[in-house]
């Protein structure tokens, strides 16, 4: 559907507004999916936070002017669907990631993550960055192992002295017996 020139000044601002605050962007060419198809994929970028949309590349290139992710806008070539992670860098990459699995028509061109171009075969790597929930546990493991060596070194005297202890009582009841 032909858009007239304020729809297309709306899309554009509405996409620089999404791009200004997103923390990644995956372009992916959907030649060939259905509609059911696209319409699951949308459900599913809904479900994980990320902002899916397609638009030409001409009104993408003017809305990504201005934010990190201007030097994707070159990049840009064919019917592509850009989907924008708001709250987690990799959740457009696992979206994309888990549907081209089951629909070999969605292929990743570029990934772009912290104001860098990568090419869609790193699609992977970025959606394996973990969620904030898991970086956070990894980095509280992180703090907590010196702690908890130095709480092991501190009870093993007494531990070692207990079983020395237990022990010398099992072989005197041994021998007794």
């Amino acid at each position: 559907m032909a858009l007239n020139l304020e729809d297309k000044k709306a899309l554009v601002a509405e996409v620089a507004e999404i791009a200004a605050k997103a923390h990644s962007v995956v372009a992916a060419e959907y030649r060939g999916l259905s509609v059911g198809q696209m319409t699951e994929l949308r459900a599913r970028a809904r479900k994980s936070g990320v902002y899916m949309r397609v638009v030409k590349n001409t009104l993408a290139r003017k809305a990504l002017a201005g934010t990190s992710f201007e030097s994707v806008g070159p990049k840009l070539k064919g019917p592509l669907v850009l989907a924008f992670s708001k709250d987690d860098p990799g959740a457009a990459a696992r979206v994309v990631k888990d549907f081209a699995k089951a629909n070999e028509k969605l292929v990743a061109t570029l990934v772009a993550l912290g104001g860098q171009v990568l090419p869609g075969a790193e699609l992977d790597r970025v959606a394996s960055l973990p969620t904030r929930e898991q970086a956070l546990s990894m980095l509280l493991g992180v703090l907590k192992a010196p702690i908890q060596k130095f709480v092991r070194t501190l009870a093993e005297p007494p531990a070692k002295l207990a079983r020395t202890i237990a022990a010398v009582r099992d072989q005197k009841q041994a021998a007794t017996a």
